[in-house]
């Protein structure tokens, strides 16, 4: 994770939504990445939770753009996008050929606890108060994007069965 090189101290709402932005968009990229990667072989496999990844990220990233919109208008961003390198999204190296749903869900559960860490050791480091107020309102929704993905790791096959799609459970938005 590389957000040693983000000013906490002196980062401001506008920047602090601008790197949110960022970290949503590079979540995003990366299960798009893992997608293609894996392959679809059938509906509802790994690739299949990796595109309803995409779209969530992708959501988050909109709800994120429109909150910045609203106070900063189209103000230029004076963030260094390279300070944002996997904060949420997904390690490089997990996909694989032929991975399990469950698998593809394990590595979305790392990630959100990936990010839940990040917003969490960045608190200590802020001091703007709505720029906390953001980010216990991010590290919040990690949490609940955890229990999401747990709830439907609970309903899956472990690896030694067979495989089950994942939008043939009972699945919660995320």
């Amino acid at each position: 994770m590389s957000f040693q090189t983000i000013d906490f101290a002196h980062l401001t709402l506008q920047d602090a939504l601008d790197y949110a932005i960022l970290i949503e968009e590079e979540a995003r990229q990366r299960y798009a990445d893992f997608s293609e990667l894996v392959g679809k072989r059938y509906e509802g496999d790994a690739a299949t939770f990796f595109d309803a990844m995409v779209v969530n990220e992708q959501k988050h990233r909109e709800v994120l753009q429109t909150r910045r919109r609203a106070l900063y208008a189209d103000a230029p961003s004076r963030v260094n996008p390279d300070a944002v390198i996997d904060i949420e999204a997904p390690e490089t190296s997990q996909p694989r050929n032929f991975m399990s749903t469950r698998q593809a869900l394990e590595i979305a559960l790392a990630a959100e606890r990936k990010a839940y860490d990040f917003f969490d050791e960045a608190l200590i480091h802020v001091k703007d108060k709505d720029v906390r107020l953001l980010f216990v309102e991010l590290r919040t929704e990690e949490l609940e994007h955890q229990r999401l993905v747990a709830e439907l790791l609970a309903r899956v096959p472990g690896d030694d069965e067979p495989d089950r799609a994942w939008d043939e459970i009972d699945t919660p938005k995320l």
